[in-house]
Formats: C-alpha cells, sequence, structure tokens
C-alpha cells in the first residue's frame, strides 16, 4: 500500500499527467443509423481501414439494466468508427513519438437530447494538427 502511493506520489510531482481531451461534434440531418452509414463512406473514401466499430450505445443498454440504470444516455445505435492514418500517423509520431498514445483514431455517432451529433476527439498539441485536420475532413463530408 505505501509502495502503491509512493509510486502515485511520484508520477503526480513527475509532472506527468493525463490530460483529458475535449470532443468536437457536428449535427447530423437524420438518425444514426444515416449517420454511421455517412461516417463509415466518408472514412473508407478517405482510402482508409475501418478496424474496429465499437457498439457503445448498444453495450449501454445491454448493461443498463445490471447496473440499475437506464437505457444508453448516447442513443442505442452510438457507436465509435476506429481507424488509422499511416501517412498521417506516421507524421505526427515524427513530430512527437509520444503521439503514439493517440493511435488509432476514431469518430463516433451518438443521440443526444434528441439530436443526431458526430464528433470527435480534439487533439491540443500542435504536432497532432494533421491528425485534427484528418478527422474534420472525414466529419465534414460525412455530415454535408
Amino acid at each position: 500500500m505505501i509502495r502503491t502511493l509512493a509510486t502515485i506520489g511520484a508520477f503526480a510531482l513527475s509532472g506527468v499527467a493525463a490530460q483529458a481531451q475535449d470532443a468536437a461534434t457536428v449535427p447530423f440531418d437524420g438518425d444514426v443509423e444515416d449517420a454511421a452509414f455517412a461516417v463509415e463512406t466518408a472514412i473508407v473514401n478517405q482510402g482508409l481501414v475501418i478496424d474496429f466499430v465499437s457498439h457503445v450505445g448498444e453495450m449501454l443498454t445491454r448493461t443498463g439494466a445490471d447496473l440499475g440504470l437506464g437505457p444508453s444516455p448516447v442513443g442505442e445505435g452510438a457507436q465509435i468508427f476506429v481507424f488509422c492514418s499511416a501517412a498521417v500517423s506516421r507524421e505526427v509520431m515524427e513530430a512527437n513519438p509520444m503521439n503514439v498514445a493517440h493511435c488509432p483514431y476514431g469518430i463516433f455517432v451518438a443521440q443526444i437530447d434528441g439530436e443526431t451529433l458526430v464528433g470527435r476527439r480534439v487533439y491540443d498539441d500542435a504536432s497532432m494538427a494533421p491528425v485534427n485536420a484528418l478527422l474534420e475532413g472525414i466529419i465534414a463530408e460525412a455530415t454535408e
């Protein structure tokens, strides 16, 4: 216990801290299923391969009952599309090898407060500007 507290304290004092990332969202004129199709199409149109689709809305709905909670707060159809761009990843990791922590990238679709949203993390570090641009471009295509 003392060793664990000492380790936590050492990290806290060393200046190593996790930064919370903000999310940027764009409204989608349609339902979550249509938004998901539009995002998937926009990612593929960039020549990228979707590595994984997380069905977070279904998971939250499924587990909500076990936890004594209601339906998913992001809608049952909420999904996160996980993918990577070799060219963009190489660029940002050449600028700062620690950017490996951010790969792969994700775009989400969700139904929040009755509004369909498409969103992404916002990376504050200047070396991640190419990733921000990639994600913004995909979302712009999907929501036009």
